[in-house]
């Protein structure tokens, strides 16, 4: 990890990262709840996160562009044109500018697909393989830390001075963002024109990639059948807190706490666990660990929840970072744009179908049976990815399959 870090270049896209994030979250929640102020409506706050989410659906568009041009120039103007896309927040007054906040949201999504794409991209192009494992742990630890101050301080800002301050600072923190990547020496090579293949064919060639992969393929399976039970865990956990320790609705934000620090302790230990059984598997102990903390959670009682809340707040770092790393060791420099693209909209669909579905299967059915499903299909995509294992390449496999791959 310090040899990671020595490197400039690193700590600038790192920082970036880290900058980018802190603004976005902040205003994402306050916007949520100003929604709410304005309208009195849960479901008009809920359509905030549903408009970016909306606008992530077109995130393929994002990843052929970053597969066409350099990805640091690309980020750089992305982050630009987000400053432009905040002003109108400062119109928002009363309910009927509400719609207005939808549109942001909607541009919001569309930058971050491109930006998501292209940011694995230029970090694939940037840090060794054999450290890839090392940065994603790194960011994930740095991010689920972000994530616990952020929404306090985006509900802080905007209880004691309004929206406007969130808007001016998330507009600061991308141009800062857009600062920090000019200042990157690493130079990328233009990326090579597709010859002979059709707009729509190029747009979808991530998702052809990952269907003829194995290891990406099992991986984005398992993945898929994980996100759906953390998409119920969006509604169970108000059911856990209320019906279970017959607690406060304030008695949430301790668990997220709980989460959060779970979360930062296995990112720290992700890379460790990459290095020493490979990406696959520490996905399958993230699984696992999600498997164990939703079972755990039925037990009503405040030990077995905050055992299972820290194991569920684990698990999120070991997947992701597990996955990230995966892809970018076996995904072609050529097609990490459109690769990354596919993945988050084959995560983003039933993830929001999912959050969908938990919200009315709560009112129906007993929390604690819907922690055993998800905690079954938590199990049940561990035990897939566990049959299903593909053989490791060697680092110098993997060096000559991004170097080589240029037909695509």
């Amino acid at each position: 990890m310090r040899a990671l870090l020595a490197r400039r270049d690193v700590r600038l896209l790192v920082l970036a990262r880290l900058i980018d994030t802190a603004g976005s979250n902040a205003l994402w929640i306050a916007l949520g709840i100003r929604v709410k102020e304005l309208t009195g409506s849960s479901s008009a706050a809920g359509l905030t996160f549903f408009a970016f989410i909306l606008g992530t659906l077109a995130a393929p568009l994002g990843g052929a562009l970053a597969d066409r041009v350099r990805r640091r120039p690309l980020l750089i103007v992305l982050n630009l044109a987000c400053v432009v896309m905040l002003p109108p927040l400062l119109s928002v007054h009363d309910r009927h500018d509400v719609w207005v906040c939808y549109v942001v949201m909607v541009m919001y999504g569309l930058a971050s697909g491109a930006t998501g794409s292209a940011m694995t991209a230029l970090t694939q192009t940037l840090i060794p393989p054999r450290q890839l494992g090392d940065a994603n742990g790194l960011l994930q630890t740095l991010l689920h830390g972000l994530r616990l101050i952020a929404p306090l301080l985006g509900a802080g800002v905007l209880a004691a001075y309004g929206l406007g301050p969130l808007v001016a600072g998330d507009a600061v923190t991308f141009a800062l963002a857009a600062g920090l990547l000019a200042l990157i020496r690493h130079r990328e090579e233009r990326p090579q024109p597709t010859q002979h293949e059709e707009p729509g064919a190029r747009i979808a060639a991530g998702f052809r990639y990952i269907a003829r992969t194995p290891a990406l393929r099992q991986a984005t399976i398992a993945v898929v059948i994980a996100v759906v039970a953390f998409g119920f865990s969006e509604s169970v956990l108000f059911a856990v807190v209320d019906e279970g320790l017959h607690r406060p609705p304030a008695f949430v934000g301790l668990l997220s706490s709980l989460q959060g620090a779970g979360a930062i302790a296995a990112g720290m230990a992700a890379a460790v666990l990459m290095r020493r059984a490979g990406e696959e598997r520490t996905v399958m102990l993230g699984l696992a660990c999600a498997a164990a903390g939703f079972l755990l959670d039925a037990a009503p009682t405040n030990l077995t929840v905050a055992t299972g809340t820290l194991l569920i707040g684990a698990s999120l770092p070991l997947i992701v970072a597990g996955v990230m790393t995966l892809f970018q060791r076996r995904t072609p420099a050529p097609l990490m744009g459109r690769t990354d693209a596919a993945l988050n909209v084959l995560i983003a669909v039933p993830q929001t179908t999912a959050i969908a579905a938990g919200a009315a299967l709560i009112a129906l059915v007993d929390y604690r049976v819907m922690l055993a499903a998800m905690g079954t299909l938590m199990a049940a995509a561990a035990l897939y990815l566990a049959t299903r294992t593909t053989h490791q390449p060697s680092e110098k496999e993997v060096g000559t399959r991004l170097a080589g791959e240029h037909h695509w």
